[in-house]
């Protein structure tokens, strides 16, 4: 049974995707109805053992999206944090719904740069940050 690794960097507007199979990577950014749709494929693929790794920042403690800007960037900023865990909490539903094995990932990593990114990867193609963010929540697994 083949083995294979999906990371998920959850956002409002599209999530970044990331697919590890055997040595191949894929990079997506998806809608949520079409993770809903990739998900579900994978599901009835029984051919295949598929983990879910899903970046969720509402595993972090405390007010960190805080500034010293005023109260109106402060609610903005938390309003699209809180809307991006509300995501990630229902990517996670989506996978218990579908009996997909899933992990669960607390953000601590700092950001991967383009350059570093095809340093470990050797993809030349363009990658974004949600992408690049999705595939460093499954590098190194096999």
């Amino acid at each position: 049974m083949e083995k294979i690794y999906i990371g998920i960097d959850p956002d409002v507007d599209k999530s970044g995707v990331a697919i590890k199979q055997g040595k191949e990577i894929f990079l997506f950014n998806y809608r949520f109805f079409d993770l809903y749709r990739v998900l579900h494929d994978f599901k009835i693929d029984k051919e295949s053992d598929v983990t879910v790794v899903i970046e969720c920042g509402y595993l972090n403690k405390g007010n960190w999206h805080k500034t010293a800007g005023s109260n109106s960037v402060n609610a903005q900023i938390g309003q699209r944090t809180g809307a991006n865990h509300e995501v990630a909490k229902k990517i996670v539903e989506m996978c218990e719904y579908f009996g997909l094995t899933y992990e669960q990932v607390k953000p601590t990593r700092s950001k991967v740069n383009s350059e570093f990114f095809k340093q470990i990867t050797k993809i030349t193609q363009r990658t974004n940050q949600e992408q690049r963010d999705a595939y460093m929540l499954i590098h190194g697994r096999k």
